[in-house]
């Protein structure tokens, strides 16, 4: 049997986590929600260009300051619309519990983590292919005998008709 190698020590914050967690969500305030329904809160659009990082309470305990994550182009825009961006915050959770609101070009822990992924924009809508492209796209790869592989190669010949098309 292994023992421990703590020794019967362990970190504060593992110690204390839950009851933090706790204290703060009966303030009103579950952090996670914020980071899990970002997109519900501040819309689709400002999701795709943004998306917390930190939460950050007051000493007092009065209010909390969040942490946005964005890119350099996108920060002018976001600083335009921070007030906006507080007040749909905090009407998620019914009261003022972010009083301030800090936007960061920058990583929040180093390079590699803090990349900025955010959502993609919405793809255009393909118009229709055309039957005949279709039909021919389908004869080309008719002979082939794996079913994957015929898909594939009927989806490419379709692709590559249907640009010498245009």
């Amino acid at each position: 049997m292994r023992r421990p190698s703590y020794k019967g020590f362990q970190r504060t914050s593992t110690l204390l986590r839950d009851k933090i967690r706790k204290a703060g969500e009966t303030r009103g305030f579950a952090v996670t929600r914020v980071l899990t329904h970002w997109a519900e809160i501040v819309g689709q659009e400002t999701a795709a260009i943004c998306k917390p990082v930190d939460v950050k309470y007051g000493r007092q305990g009065f209010g909390a300051t969040l942490t946005i994550l964005t890119t350099g182009a996108q920060a002018p825009m976001l600083e335009m619309q921070k007030e906006r961006l507080r007040e749909k915050v905090n009407a998620a959770y019914g009261y003022n519990a972010i009083t301030k609101m800090r936007i960061t070009q920058t990583a929040p822990t180093g390079f590699a983590e803090g990349q900025a992924q955010f959502a993609p924009a919405p793809k255009a809508a393909k118009p229709p292919p055309d039957p005949k492209v279709q039909k021919e796209a389908h004869t080309m790869a008719a002979p082939v005998q794996d079913d994957g592989l015929r898909q594939a190669l009927e989806q490419l010949a379709n692709n590559v008709l249907s640009k010498s098309k245009n």
